[in-house]
């Protein structure tokens, strides 16, 4: 998640320091207005990103990480009960009609999909250089590892102080769920690097054998009905289902769906097939779990997840020319920045910069997400107050209104929780390229936040 791959630097960049490099119309003593210095931020940012990336590959798992944050704080209610405990819910188990909504938010496809393509060029370049398989490995799960024992060990110390206060047991399990929820996702993401070697060997083929798993469990379950052994080996899907984007991100980055034809008829094959399952299959529409519903095409992935997910890489795949453009790729439409003379950043570049920091910090907001919704519910609160979309049940359309307007307050938590804990997202060590990028990103941010020191 965090190989961002830049030329690297010995120390971080940090204006007026010998050895820092000089952008176009970027002066490096004195103190400037902070919009200058907001400008040369981004300008260097652009500097250090090389020429032949291709920038769409990181605007898509930006896009995936900020559609999985908004759909957990749209779909994930935490309501006040009457007893004084919190439950979860979701709006999608009353209002019905609001089941499009996760259709656009749930693009955990997309996210595989690109993660099969980093994770396949990570390990050709491990390759390349002669590094072996476990080493690589550990390097490649020690980047999510740390950021996961930071959060276990936060939930940990808070869950037992709630406990030994004396909070309702069922308060306790609503946070611990809500809260430890972003795990499973990580144990799948895990596993699908491992099996990378694999993957890169066979290519397509796992993926049409995965798929093809996921049909057979789906098939057992709805003729031989809700029973023990079958629910336990539809299990398997969780990772069959996931298999598939990712098996199509390594072929990605092989070479394959260089034609717009291939793109197209994945994302129009795979939204034909996943309309059939749910008018005439029996799966459900909504691509998340609804509480007190029969299936979910989530918990495990169902064949409709599949064919949906197919679809969403289809269409990630046309989206990436545009992509390109959005955020100034360099050759699509306009030189390189390094030969930009103006000391002023494009919007495109701004753009960029975002999109670039998120990346850099895609596991740790992941992570925290659903724990700065939490705490935004709990110490309101705590403090004496109950507001409409933070506390009450989400039953209608009103609350969805009051749940958006929450969510810049939940942006604004977990800002302050990625400020906290944006070490533990480091990866393997302070000589990586992507961890010389973040220190350069975070020198830059302390100094723009108001009352920093330069």
């Amino acid at each position: 998640m965090t190989d961002l791959r830049v030329p690297p630097i010995e120390q971080p960049v940090r204006a007026g320091m010998p050895g820092a490099p000089a952008l176009p119309g970027r002066p490096l003593a004195g103190r400037r207005p902070r919009a200058g210095a907001l400008h040369a931020a981004v300008l260097r940012i652009d500097a250090l990103t090389p020429v032949g990336r291709d920038r769409a590959v990181d605007v898509l798992r930006a896009l995936a990480t900020l559609g999985v944050v908004l759909g957990h704080w749209m779909v994930s209610a935490v309501v006040l009960q009457a007893g004084g405990h919190l439950v979860g819910d979701s709006p999608l188990g009353h209002m019905p009609g609001f089941t499009p909504l996760s259709w656009v938010l749930q693009p955990l496809a997309v996210f595989f999909f690109v993660g099969g393509r980093v994770g396949s060029h990570s390990y050709g370049s491990a390759r390349a250089s002669g590094t072996p398989y476990g080493t690589w490995l550990a390097q490649r799960l020690r980047r999510l590892l740390r950021p996961t024992i930071a959060l276990a060990l936060t939930w940990a110390l808070v869950l037992a102080g709630l406990a030994t206060a004396g909070m309702a047991p069922e308060t306790v399990h609503t946070l611990m769920w809500l809260s430890f929820s972003p795990l499973w996702f990580l144990a799948v993401y895990a596993a699908l690097i491992a099996l990378t070697p694999l993957v890169q060997r066979w290519g397509i083929r796992v993926a049409v054998l995965a798929g093809l798993v996921v049909a057979a469990t789906d098939a057992a379950h709805f003729a031989l009905g809700d029973i023990g052994w079958v629910e336990s080996a539809r299990d398997v899907n969780i990772l069959a289902g996931w298999l598939v984007p990712y098996c199509l991100g390594t072929a990605w980055v092989s070479g394959a769906f260089t034609r717009r034809r291939s793109a197209v008829a994945m994302c129009v094959g795979g939204a034909v097939a996943t309309a059939a399952l749910i008018l005439w299959g029996g799966y459900p529409a909504s691509m998340v779990g609804v509480p007190g519903a029969e299936l979910s095409n989530l918990s495990p992935p169902t064949l409709a997840a599949v064919t949906f997910g197919l679809a969403q890489c289809g269409g990630a795949l046309l989206l990436c020319r545009p992509l390109r453009r959005l955020v100034g790729q360099p050759g699509a439409d306009k030189p390189h920045s390094l030969h930009r003379t103006s000391p002023r950043a494009t919007p495109r570049q701004f753009l960029w910069a975002a999109v670039a920091l998120l990346n850099l910090s895609t596991i740790t907001v992941f992570l925290w997400h659903q724990t700065a919704m939490l705490a935004t519910t709990v110490v309101s609160l705590g403090l004496g107050q109950r507001y409409f979309g933070l506390h009450t049940s989400p039953d209608s359309p009103s609350w969805v209104l009051a749940r958006l307007a929450w969510t810049p307050v939940f942006a604004a938590v977990l800002f302050l929780l990625w400020w906290s804990f944006r070490d533990w997202d480091r990866g393997t060590g302070a000589g990586t390229a992507a961890d010389t990028r973040r220190r350069v990103l975070e020198w830059d941010i302390r100094r723009l936040l108001p009352k920093s020191k330069r």
